[in-house]
Order: structure tokens, then C-alpha cells, then sequence
């Protein structure tokens, strides 16, 4: 197996994060996001039959955009997104042995943080970025002062209550790229809003670049 690249997500580092995605809808909603300029989706874990909307994806997207799945908490869940032919792992938390797993599948890994200890633990694990979360309660202030002593070149991705119009104070403090929930997909959208919420990420980020 080829290890997918993290430089990958370099050009537009946003990630739409799925949650509550079922199966039936997942192509229609991933070509949309993909559409709107995402290259990068993840269906988490605890959404209805993530693997089956991982596989649809996959197949769907493959070559346009990467596919993973978030909330993974387990080395073996970890095994099941590889084998369901997802390409990143996304955790809330940092477990290096789901660190270490990911990396010998092949896939990238992007666990969560909120401390420079458990930053520091991820990256000795092998992760290939971290994602501050929940980035509300930090704010812009503490993922700069994080950045202080993180090693040069570390990848962080602000999750958890952005909107388009902070983005240009998170990439001020140092923000890398972004994890996009709620304000891009809640079940119950159709296509079209979805497609729109989408665009208007994207429209910030290269407003801002």
C-alpha cells in the first residue's frame, strides 16, 4: 500500500466533518462538498453504518478527494476504516497505539489535542498533523501559544466552532487548516445547502490566503 501524503490536504486544508451521514445520502452529499472546492471528508464513527458511507465515498470520490473517518478510538477501529478503504484516522483524543496503528496501515493520522503534552505524545506516535479540539474553548490565544513550542512545520487543524468569518483569526494564530462540522453538513440538508454552506469555507479560505 501507497501511504497517503498529508501534503495532499496542503491546498485547500479543509475537512468536512460528516456527522449523522447515513449510507443512501452519502454520495450526493460528498460530490457537493467536492463540488464546493472540499478535498477531504470524514464520516465519524458514531454516524449510522459510517463504514458502508466510507466505502460509497471512496469509490465515489477516489482520486478527487480523500476519505476517512473520524471519532476513531480503537486500534481495531482503526483496522476497520483501513479495510472499509478509508484513507485518515481522526480522533478526539490522543492514543498512541491508534497512532501507531494508523501509520502501519498506510493512513494519515490527525488525533486530537488540547495540551502541548498531549501534543507531543502525538507526534512521537508518528502523527502526520494535530487537531486542536475543542478549538471554542482554547481560542485563537491558546493555539498560538501552543505554536511556541510545537516543532517547526506541525500541521494544526482548529475543529470545533469556526465559522467563516474567524478563520482569518485562526490562521493569525498559527491554524493550519480547519475541521468543519456542523456549520457545513447537519442531518436533514439537502444537496444545495449543503453545497452552499461548503462554498462559503472555501470562498474564506482563499479570501484570507
Amino acid at each position: 500500500m501507497i501511504p497517503v501524503a498529508i501534503e495532499s490536504l496542503d491546498a485547500l486544508p479543509l475537512i468536512a466533518i460528516l456527522r449523522g451521514l447515513t449510507p443512501d445520502e452519502a454520495v450526493e452529499v460528498g460530490e457537493a462538498i467536492v463540488a464546493a472546492g472540499f478535498a477531504c471528508l470524514e464520516v465519524p464513527l458514531n454516524s449510522p453504518e459510517p463504514l458502508e458511507s466510507i466505502r460509497r465515498l471512496r469509490a465515489a470520490l477516489d482520486g478527487r478527494a480523500l476519505v476517512g473517518a473520524g471519532t476513531v478510538l480503537s486500534v481495531e477501529a482503526a483496522r476497520q476504516v483501513a479495510e472499509a478503504g478509508g484513507q485518515l484516522v481522526i480522533s478526539p483524543n490522543t492514543n498512541a497505539e491508534v497512532i501507531r496503528q494508523t501509520k502501519a496501515l498506510g493512513l494519515l493520522s490527525l488525533p486530537g489535542f488540547f495540551t502541548p503534552s498531549e501534543a507531543f505524545v502525538a507526534l512521537d506516535a508518528g502523527a502526520d498533523a494535530l487537531k486542536l479540539f475543542p478549538a471554542e474553548m482554547a481560542g485563537p490565544a491558546g493555539m498560538k501559544a501552543v505554536r511556541v513550542v510545537l516543532p517547526a512545520g506541525t500541521r494544526v487543524y482548529a475543529v470545533g466552532g469556526v465559522d467563516p468569518d474567524s478563520m482569518d483569526g485562526w490562521r493569525a494564530a498559527g491554524a493550519s487548516g480547519f475541521g468543519i462540522g456542523s456549520a457545513v453538513f447537519k442531518p436533514g440538508q439537502d444537496a444545495e445547502q449543503i453545497g452552499r454552506n461548503a462554498r462559503a469555507f472555501v470562498a474564506a479560505w482563499r479570501r484570507d490566503a
